[in-house]
């Protein structure tokens, strides 16, 4: 039996109209890129620091912005380690020279790096306008001690009118 010409051509749209359709990876592969593009781009920019409202930070008038690394906060009767409590003020004895937990947490710290840089790894120190100077320099000798000699104090930048 032989079939017509018009059978034949409704076959064939018939055919044509009902394949399965593919997915166009083209344009969902030039959006990823360019979302890519724009956070990688846009993520040096920020320089974030936490900071809470209980430790108010002294002015400085200093141009350069502030540098991400490991940060020492003393807050409250507390001096935390990227934001964990390492130590209690109130168990530090008048005669040390070092703070026993923050010592211990920064040597781990220090252990776990490959390379220690000659002038010592970077960390910045978070601490009020009013905290007692023997205990900022208790603060900073650990450190020092445990190789962290970049030693940055966190500060708010002056408001400049005009």
């Amino acid at each position: 039996m032989k079939s017509s010409h018009r059978s034949r051509r409704l076959r064939r749209h018939y055919g044509r109209m009902h394949k399965t359709g593919g997915l166009n990876l083209v344009s969902l592969m030039d959006i990823f890129t360019i979302l890519v593009f724009f956070l990688m781009v846009n993520s040096s920019d920020v320089k974030v620091m936490q900071n809470s409202t209980d430790v108010p930070l002294p002015v400085s008038t200093a141009e350069q912005q502030a540098v991400e690394n490991l940060t020492v906060q003393v807050s409250g009767r507390s001096i935390l380690l990227q934001g964990r409590e390492v130590a209690r003020l109130d168990g530090i004895e008048t005669g040390d020279i070092h703070i026993s937990g923050l010592s211990e947490e920064l040597a781990y710290r220090r252990e776990r790096l490959q390379e220690i840089p000659e002038q010592g790894l970077p960390i910045t120190i978070m601490a009020a306008r009013d905290t007692d100077y023997r205990l900022l320099r208790r603060i900073m000798q650990t450190c020092v001690d445990q190789q962290f000699r970049q030693v940055r104090l966190a500060v708010e930048p002056e408001v400049r009118n005009g």
